[in-house]
């Protein structure tokens, strides 16, 4: 009985890191179109600290799980979040407050800053460190603790 449990869980346990590779390398095939360019000095930010871009939509199902990781990050940090897509800014404004969600956000009601940035999946979440130079970015769903850990890295 000992035997099968061990055996169990070290397959599941491969299959989580399978998966997790997976998912990184996916991610990091789809984030290599991005812009890579310094952040533009059109934001107001705190320019001691990395900075977090996150492109998402209110339409977005992945954006709707990805989103609490992002108010937890923006109680701490830099975060610049931009709404593509997802109504007037009243609209996106009730969408963020039914959620519980209190990130400030640039409305891009024509995708203008989404192709600035070259997303084309959401959610896509980008950090700058302090000079504003692209050090990581993501598309799709990134855990809290992944985007913590990335940011106090990009602060360095």
């Amino acid at each position: 009985m000992k035997y099968k449990i061990k055996k169990y869980i070290k397959e599941i346990l491969l299959f989580i890191i399978t998966i997790t590779i997976f998912a990184n390398a996916i991610s990091l095939y789809r984030s290599m179109d991005l812009n890579k360019e310094p952040l533009d000095t059109q934001f107001t930010i705190n320019k001691e600290k990395p900075t977090l871009v996150y492109i998402w939509g209110s339409w977005c199902p992945i954006c709707k799980l990805q989103s609490p990781s992002i108010q937890t990050i923006s109680e701490n940090f830099n975060v610049i979040t931009i709404s593509v897509k997802s109504g007037s800014n009243d609209e996106v404004t009730d969408y963020l407050l039914s959620n519980g969600f209190s990130f400030k956000f640039i409305n891009d009601e024509d995708g203008y800053l989404a192709e600035k940035f070259g997303v084309n999946i959401y959610p896509t979440t980008i950090i700058y460190n302090k000079d504003r130079n692209v050090i990581f970015s993501d598309v799709g769903y990134t855990s809290t603790w992944g985007l913590y850990l990335r940011m106090l890295w990009a602060g360095k």
